[in-house]
């Protein structure tokens, strides 16, 4: 019998609870899929800590690739044998197999993984609106990017340097600049050691910079503000030192005329054509090599809790998959 992760109250790892699941066939718009791989992203953790709010009993996790065994009567964009990806609401990519809306998932090209494939679509996803939506990066334009080496850094830097900016990347331990480097930052920063805010404007001729991605939160989010120019953006799209604290307007927004935004891939890839976009721009930049994915751990469904608190504990430094 299938099994899948399933979560009957939010809290730490120790909620991840493997169980039997009967999967029934797929509705009129579903496709039923054996998945293959499960990609493991932050914001599993927050579904299952209560940061964010969700129905209980659920299962858990958002992104996979895998085999479609059933389509429903309306699916016309999919057959049996196909292979899929996908990334998007109602969560329980945490299983064996699973019927999912048939709109979320796109077919992975001949030269990708499965397992590449399910450890990049929401990190890739996340690049591709950060870099081409929220704010259009230009060549030649310095950016920030904190947490360089996390999972969204690596496939973002890489993108971003093969449109030509100039990357200032951040990580939080020494033995994480290489792994930023190599992912394609022209400067690193341990935000450890160093006042970052200071840093990025001696290597800017002492000017601010037009926009900081940040998905590290709190920690990083008032010297990040330091770092823009006027009229410049601030983009924080994560949690990961913990949620941002109410934002002053007075003191933070209206000195310098900044942008503050909070996007989401459940708006910046909502429908068929932002997702198709995204991930046909995303598997090409990985055919060619202009994205390499090293997949850095691999876990049984088994060791979901494992998984999370290795997450957790940063000792992940690489794109990561839980293999049912």
């Amino acid at each position: 019998m299938p099994k899948s992760i399933i979560i009957h109250e939010q809290g730490g790892p120790e909620v991840l609870k493997l169980e039997s699941t009967n999967v029934a066939s797929p509705g009129p718009e579903e496709i039923k899929v054996k998945n293959t791989a499960i990609g493991l992203n932050f914001i599993d953790t927050y579904h299952r800590s209560g940061l964010y709010k969700i129905k209980l009993p659920s299962g858990i996790g958002m992104e996979g690739a895998g085999i479609v065994q059933e389509v429903g009567s309306k699916v016309n964009k999919f057959n049996k044998g196909d292979r899929i990806a996908y990334s998007s609401m109602p969560l329980g990519s945490y299983s064996d197999e699973r019927c999912i809306p048939s709109e979320i998932a796109v077919k992975i090209p001949e030269g990708v993984s499965d397992e590449v494939a399910a450890s990049v679509m929401t990190k890739g996803l996340t690049s591709h609106y950060l870099l081409y939506k929220v704010y259009k990066a230009r060549a030649g334009e310095t950016i920030l990017f904190h947490a360089a080496a996390g999972g969204v850094g690596q496939i973002f830097c890489q993108w971003a340097k093969s449109i030509g900016c100039n990357i200032i990347g951040t990580v939080g331990s020494d033995n994480k600049i290489d792994i930023a480097k190599k992912n394609g930052c022209d400067f690193v920063i341990n935000y450890n050691k160093e006042n970052f805010d200071e840093r990025v404007l001696e290597i800017n001729g002492n000017k601010g910079i037009g926009v900081v991605y940040d998905g590290v939160g709190k920690a990083t989010f008032e010297k990040s503000i330091n770092c823009l120019k006027p009229m410049g953006m601030m983009v924080s799209f994560g949690n990961a030192s913990g949620a941002l604290d109410p934002i002053n307007v007075r003191k933070y927004i209206q000195p310098k005329s900044l942008f503050f935004t909070r996007p989401g891939l459940a708006d910046y890839g909502a429908g068929r054509k932002a997702l198709e976009e995204g991930a046909a721009l995303l598997f090409e930049q990985i055919k060619f090599g202009k994205i390499k994915v090293e997949i850095f751990k691999k876990y049984a469904l088994s060791d979901a809790k494992r998984a999370h608190e290795d997450l957790e504990k940063r000792k992940i430094t690489g794109p990561a998959v839980i293999i049912p």
